[in-house]
Protein backbone atom coordinates (compact mmCIF):
# COMPACT_ATOMS: atom_id res chain seq x y z
CA UNK A 1 0.00 0.00 0.00
CA UNK A 2 1.82 3.47 -1.09
CA UNK A 3 0.26 6.50 1.23
CA UNK A 4 0.67 9.67 -0.99
CA UNK A 5 2.70 12.69 -0.07
CA UNK A 6 0.83 15.61 0.90
CA UNK A 7 2.72 18.70 -0.24
CA UNK A 8 2.35 22.09 1.40
CA UNK A 9 3.24 25.81 -0.01
CA UNK A 10 4.90 28.37 1.57
CA UNK A 11 2.44 30.57 2.52
CA UNK A 12 0.59 27.58 4.11
CA UNK A 13 3.96 26.35 5.69
CA UNK A 14 3.95 29.56 7.04
CA UNK A 15 0.30 29.51 8.48
CA UNK A 16 0.39 26.07 10.00
CA UNK A 17 -0.75 25.21 13.20
CA UNK A 18 2.29 23.51 13.94
CA UNK A 19 4.59 25.92 12.94
CA UNK A 20 6.20 28.13 15.32
CA UNK A 21 6.67 31.81 14.18
CA UNK A 22 10.34 32.50 12.61
CA UNK A 23 12.11 35.75 12.16
CA UNK A 24 15.46 36.23 10.44
CA UNK A 25 17.73 38.22 12.32
CA UNK A 26 19.19 41.71 10.80
CA UNK A 27 23.01 41.77 11.70
CA UNK A 28 22.02 44.62 14.81
CA UNK A 29 19.67 41.49 16.91
CA UNK A 30 22.09 38.96 15.58
CA UNK A 31 24.99 40.93 17.33
CA UNK A 32 23.33 41.38 20.64
CA UNK A 33 21.70 38.03 21.30
CA UNK A 34 25.46 36.68 20.58
CA UNK A 35 26.76 39.49 22.93
CA UNK A 36 23.83 38.97 25.71
CA UNK A 37 24.51 35.36 25.81
CA UNK A 38 28.51 36.06 25.60
CA UNK A 39 28.19 32.86 22.44
CA UNK A 40 29.49 32.64 18.90
CA UNK A 41 27.40 31.56 16.41
CA UNK A 42 28.84 28.54 15.73
CA UNK A 43 27.66 27.41 19.72
CA UNK A 44 24.11 28.06 18.67
CA UNK A 45 22.10 25.06 18.16
CA UNK A 46 21.69 24.87 14.32
CA UNK A 47 18.70 23.90 11.93
CA UNK A 48 19.38 22.53 8.55
CA UNK A 49 18.74 24.88 5.47
CA UNK A 50 16.20 22.48 4.10
CA UNK A 51 14.04 22.34 6.64
CA UNK A 52 11.14 23.41 5.45
CA UNK A 53 9.77 26.74 7.67
CA UNK A 54 13.31 27.61 6.74
CA UNK A 55 12.78 27.52 2.71
CA UNK A 56 9.53 29.35 3.66
CA UNK A 57 10.46 32.08 5.25
CA UNK A 58 13.64 32.41 2.87
CA UNK A 59 16.37 31.87 5.64
CA UNK A 60 19.89 31.16 4.01
CA UNK A 61 23.33 29.37 5.39
CA UNK A 62 24.70 32.15 8.02
CA UNK A 63 21.46 33.55 8.91
CA UNK A 64 20.25 33.39 12.39
CA UNK A 65 16.50 32.66 13.00
CA UNK A 66 14.48 33.70 16.31
CA UNK A 67 11.86 30.99 16.79
CA UNK A 68 8.75 31.54 19.42
CA UNK A 69 6.33 28.47 20.57
CA UNK A 70 3.97 28.89 22.60
CA UNK A 71 3.38 26.59 25.87
CA UNK A 72 1.46 25.65 28.26
CA UNK A 73 4.25 25.37 31.05
CA UNK A 74 5.97 28.23 30.01
CA UNK A 75 3.68 31.09 28.38
CA UNK A 76 6.25 31.73 25.36
CA UNK A 77 9.44 30.29 24.86
CA UNK A 78 11.94 31.68 22.30
CA UNK A 79 14.75 29.66 20.23
CA UNK A 80 17.41 30.70 18.68
CA UNK A 81 19.08 28.71 15.67
CA UNK A 82 21.99 29.39 13.20
CA UNK A 83 20.89 27.62 10.06
CA UNK A 84 23.34 25.38 8.16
Amino acid sequence: MTVGAIYLNDDEIKNHVLVPKHEILNATDKAAVLKKYNITVEQLPKILNGDAAIKAFGAKTGDVVRITRESVTAGVSIYFRTVI
